[in-house]
């Protein structure tokens, strides 16, 4: 590889980091002076937004000290290799019946049962790459597995959930 190559691969590269911190910031609904302000202007708006164009490299220090701030992975902040033909998060899962959780209410769910819930739901969040970090919805394959964790049947998880002031259920009046 000669070195414009590599230069040019760099940039791309520096290019698809800044969309994945532009991505994640978006989620959080955080402009670039929500961010710069949240966090005591250690993020400066205009380096955090060279950072997000791709003008400007992150050292791995950094970009650890954003994850933490965003309350991400390390890993979530950095592009995903793609797959030929096949861009990650393009598969289309909808029309599986699913029930909505308000994450914001996970902490109250107390004991190893909270832990596991958490950890599992985590997990989902970083497949899909979804870090709102206020809703989520679980699809009915998930909700099976999250049925095991709370030691009920399929058919009672979306009532255990309810019970425990996680599932946004539609009212029926």
């Amino acid at each position: 590889m000669v070195e414009d190559d590599f230069s040019d691969a760099t940039s791309e590269y520096g290019r698809r980091v800044g969309e994945r911190l532009r991505a994640i910031r978006r989620q959080k609904r955080f402009s670039l002076q929500d961010v710069e302000a949240a966090s005591d202007q250690e993020f400066k708006a205009s380096v955090l937004g060279a950072y997000e164009r791709g003008e400007r490299a992150i050292s791995v220090p950094r970009l650890e000290r954003l994850a933490t701030f965003y309350n991400v992975p390390i890993d979530q902040l950095l592009p995903r290799a793609t797959t030929v033909g096949i861009t990650p998060g393009a598969i289309d899962l909808t029309g599986r019946a699913g029930v909505t959780l308000d994450l914001t209410q996970l902490d109250s769910v107390a004991g190893p049962e909270g832990e596991m819930l958490a950890r599992y739901l985590g997990m989902i969040q970083v497949q899909r790459q979804d870090f709102n970090g206020r809703v989520l919805t679980v699809r009915q394959d998930d909700l099976r597995a999250v049925a095991c964790i709370l030691g009920v049947n399929f058919e009672h998880a979306i009532d255990r959930l309810a019970d425990l002031g996680l599932a946004r259920v539609p009212s029926t009046s």
